[in-house]
């Protein structure tokens, strides 16, 4: 973006938040997080999406400053979200002339968020509505469970931009010099990869449009090979593997655990699998196991006995792994116990839930440490992973 312009009409008006420690209170952002919002300058003028209430002061120094004493006729809400509309109900207070352009299911949400009564002031739309700004004209596309079921973008046919709500966004400030696609992966899976279905559905629809620019409400807007994006979305959404390679994800009491996973990696490098990458759940990031999970065709679990099932670490990944519709992969299984391992059968019964996921074997079992026979259990399992 030159001077905060996406193009002469269209300016951006959101910041960064380099302060925040957990995105939703959960995904560790050690770059930030960018609150995207967008000004479309016609003969209406419209405000696409607010920030969260962190950003507050910046959003309406921004605003003033693109405005340049204009005042706006709608703010269109792609997303109820606090992070996007935590700031609604001071917009429309700021700017009393202004119109709330929401669909009916954001209509609904809107009381339960803020006590200013905004039915006299709203847009309501649906799929396929236009709102005329003078040569701008929005095209609304319903986007349900991507990820809120409120959630809709705006397709401006002139400039052939498309307002993709959360779709197509990342973690990560907007100057953060980082691959786009390695925190655009660990957003996804980790706040949309639920909904794969909705995903598919909404890319049918963008195939049918002429998209230029992509404005997501998180991280950098897209301008150029925007295939290569698209492609990424249509890869993630069906589950299917990104990339050649092995997860081994481990959950380990005293570290004897660990040494199989460790083990089992070099079993695999020396076999010639050329990306293994070996996780300690009671110590790793999670979000990024799990993008790493979904990103390679193969994975193995390596977990202890404990409390007569699995220990916790690994009984948390693999609610994770469920909730996120984990699929279409091989699993390999390693298991320790000193006196009654149970872990694998836990591992096993969980996977068993879990769409299109095949078992390799053999199941490994270690009875506290390693020795001759679970290096061969090893060895083996190594031979059927390659």
């Amino acid at each position: 973006m030159k001077n905060n312009k996406i193009t002469d009409t269209i300016h951006y008006a959101g910041t960064d938040d380099k302060a925040i420690d957990l995105f939703e209170s959960q995904y560790i952002v050690p770059k930030g997080v960018s609150y995207n919002s967008y000004v479309i300058l016609d003969e209406k003028i419209a405000v696409m999406d607010g920030v969260d209430e962190r950003a507050e002061e910046v959003w309406f120094q921004n605003l003033e400053r693109i405005l340049d004493g204009k005042k706006p006729d709608y703010l269109v809400v792609s997303h109820m979200e606090p992070d996007h509309a935590g700031n609604i109900q001071k917009f429309m207070e700021k700017y009393p002339q202004a119109q709330i352009v929401v669909n009916a299911k954001a209509l609904s949400m809107l009381p339960q968020f803020f006590t200013l009564d905004m039915n006299a002031r709203s847009v309501v739309v649906k799929e396929g509505d236009e709102l005329v700004l003078g040569k701008h004209v929005l095209t609304f596309i319903m986007a349900p469970m991507v990820h809120w079921p409120e959630v809709m973008m705006s397709y401006e046919k002139t400039e052939k931009v498309l307002f993709s709500a959360d779709a197509f966004g990342k973690f990560g400030a907007l100057d953060a010099e980082e691959d786009w696609a390695c925190e655009a992966r660990r957003y996804y899976f980790n706040i949309v990869g639920k909904y794969g279905m909705q995903v598919q559905a909404l890319l049918q629809k963008a195939s049918a449009l002429d998209i230029r620019i992509i404005c997501p409400l998180h991280g950098p807007v897209l301008s150029e090979d925007l295939a290569y994006y698209i492609g990424k979305y249509q890869i993630w959404s069906s589950y299917e593997p990104e990339d050649k390679g092995v997860l081994i994800a481990y959950a380990s009491i005293h570290g004897n655990t660990g040494k199989a996973a460790e083990k089992l990696a070099e079993l695999l490098r020396a076999k010639g699998v050329e990306k293994v990458v070996v996780s300690d759940l009671a110590r790793d990031d999670m979000a990024e196991v799990i993008e790493d999970a979904f990103r390679y065709d193969r994975m193995v679990l390596a977990a202890a006995t404990y409390d007569a099932g699995v220990f916790p670490c690994m009984d948390s990944f693999l609610a994770r792994l469920k909730s996120k519709n984990y699929q279409k992969r091989r699993v390999g299984i390693v298991e320790n116990g000193s006196w009654a391992p149970m872990a694998g059968k836990v591992m096993k019964e969980s996977l068993s839930q879990m769409k299109e996921v095949t078992i390799v074997e053999p199941v490994v079992t270690i009875k506290s440490t390693m020795n001759g026979a679970s290096e061969e259990q090893l060895a083996l399992l190594a031979e059927a992973l390659v």
